[in-house]
């Protein structure tokens, strides 16, 4: 009996999802060796239990918390996939505000007092902050990045249906830059988080021309300190880094520093 695999989806864009499906050349061979049971993407067809629960999206409310719990008590290995469930992504930099003052800023006074007062709102408002997903249940395995790395899906598959151990990148985004032969951003002028951030990426968005932004995590053991003053030395203000720092990373350490001191 094939394995069965199932994706879900919290607060996220599905954009990992799509990735999933954009890789075409390996997923025909892949569907030969799981039984996919669950992927709104694609298909609607739902099943009991997960031998594998891929989930995409950060945990923004308590009955998705619940949603949560439920799957990881009928699937055997769940995995985070992508920024938003494994880091909380971009979404997180709203824990960092007021509820009200948010829904304000985005619908305006009537529309937050309405929501505010409505008891058909009152579930909706009731919501907790924005978490990763390892933060509500226990994660057996992590797929970083945004949108995920495509090789690092087939390669876990690969693995969990053969029992080997999924092995990733344990490098920082700088080695494998320069590894790549890329010149670094430092030298054109432009700062980078590539120092402190997981590797697995092949640093594409430094080789298509950008910066890294830091959206695969911080490596365990990185010497924030020193990253954060290298940063001040090329002309960050305290402001400045905060905002780098929260903008993948803000249900991470790294992203909530600012609370005990770099912002002030």
């Amino acid at each position: 009996m094939k394995p069965k695999v199932a994706f879900f989806d919290f607060a996220s864009c599905e954009g990992c999802q799509l990735a999933v499906l954009n890789c075409e050349d390996v997923l025909l061979d892949i569907l030969g060796l799981v039984d996919i049971v669950e992927f709104r993407e694609a298909m609607s067809e739902t099943a009991p239990r997960f031998d594998v629960a891929f989930i995409e999206g950060s945990i923004n409310r308590e009955q998705d918390a619940e949603r949560l719990r439920d799957i990881r008590a009928r699937s055997t290995y769940l995995v985070a996939m992508g920024a938003c469930a494994c880091i909380g992504n971009v979404q997180a930099r709203s824990n960092f505000i007021a509820p009200a003052e948010n829904f304000q800023r985005v619908y305006g006074v009537e529309d937050r007092n309405r929501v505010q007062t409505d008891p058909e709102f009152w579930p909706l408002w009731a919501h907790t902050r924005v978490r990763a997903v390892h933060e509500i249940v226990p994660v057996d395995f992590e797929l970083r990045g945004c949108p995920l790395v495509p090789e690092e899906f087939v390669h876990l598959v690969k693995s969990l249906v053969t029992g080997a151990i999924p092995r990733f990148s344990t490098q920082a985004v700088c080695v494998e830059c320069k590894m790549l032969e890329n010149e670094c951003v430092y030298d054109q002028g432009e700062t980078c988080m590539g120092q402190i951030t997981r590797g697995g990426c092949k640093a594409i968005c430094i080789t298509n021309g950008y910066r890294c932004d830091g959206c695969r995590g911080v490596l365990p053991h990185a010497n924030l300190t020193a990253h954060h003053g290298l940063l001040k030395s090329k002309g960050l203000s305290e402001p400045q880094i905060t905002n780098r720092y929260r903008l993948f990373c803000s249900a991470e350490s790294l992203g909530r520093v600012g609370r005990t001191g770099h912002d002030k």
